[in-house]
């Protein structure tokens, strides 16, 4: 079944600017830049232990530069989909037809990086608004290639994504998309009313989506809202970024035990994001 959050896409209005503000933030620089004369966008891409995060950018005319633009005009720049791997797609879509959903047909895709040359290819499902419920999202399972490794990053850089956040008004219903059919973990299902009320919290490839609910009577909707990435030293990295101008907040405990976090202010194109450090217990 799906097993991994493969990537999280960005829509930008200036990928150059957009990389730059990145670079900074991360401590590292893009691994893969790519072009997609097709779909009419250009994309620059971050790679970390446990994901892979995409600046994506419309230069052209197709239904990659529709969406970015469309995406832009809707909510400004920032979150725009998250994409789930999986090692047998052919399998997934079975089950998943029959679940009784309608699909498509799985799509074959190749990239080339526009700067050394490299390819990589890659099988895509899209999914049913069933499924996805307003959140832009599908399913890849990589077959070709692979994307470059950072190998220059210090105790100060990010080094992989902690947990993705996403808000939905119908938690039930979320519950039965991602255990019930897509197959993931869910690791905890409490209500802290002094956090926002219920909070479901998936688990796959050391990484976990965080759902935070509050229902209403509206048509089932979910949307990506924030980040939170992992620092191994999170006194160095807020030195490291208060120094190149990023504005951060102070280092305080987070809400789990024994962990410290800061929040970005800036440098984020106004993603809600959080660093946090996972002490020794």
């Amino acid at each position: 079944m799906i097993n991994k959050v493969d990537h999280i896409i960005v829509a930008v209005k200036d990928l150059s600017e957009a990389e730059e503000s990145f670079s900074i933030l991360f401590g590292s620089r893009p691994v893969w830049r790519g072009e997609h004369p097709e779909l009419g966008t250009v994309n620059s891409i971050f790679n970390f232990d446990n994901i892979y995060f995409e600046l994506l950018a419309s230069n052209g005319e197709g239904l990659g530069a529709q969406f970015i633009e469309q995406t832009i005009e809707n909510d400004g720049e920032g979150l725009a989909g998250i994409v789930l791997g999986t090692n047998n797609l052919e399998s997934f879509r079975e089950n998943i037809l029959s679940s009784g959903y309608g699909l498509g047909t799985i799509s074959r895709v190749h990239a080339e990086d526009t700067e050394n040359g490299s390819t990589r290819g890659w099988q895509n499902l899209f999914l049913p608004e069933e499924l996805t419920r307003g959140l832009f999202s599908f399913l890849i399972q990589h077959d070709q290639g692979s994307l470059p490794h950072n190998e220059n990053i210090s105790d100060s850089s990010i080094g992989k994504l902690d947990h993705v956040v996403i808000n939905t008004n119908d938690p039930e219903g979320l519950i039965e998309v991602y255990r019930d059919t897509f197959g993931i973990r869910l690791a905890l299902d409490q209500t802290v009313e002094k956090w926002g009320g219920r909070m479901l919290f998936f688990r796959l490839n050391k990484t976990t989506i965080e759902v935070i609910a509050k229902e209403d009577d509206q048509k089932p909707r979910d949307s990506l809202w924030g980040m939170a990435w992992e620092v191994k030293n999170i006194e160095k990295t807020h030195k490291r970024l208060s120094e190149a101008g990023v504005i951060l907040t102070d280092i305080k405990d987070g809400r789990k035990p024994n962990t410290l976090v800061t929040t970005v202010k800036s440098h984020t194109l106004n993603i809600p994001t959080l660093l946090i450090e996972h002490l020794s217990s």
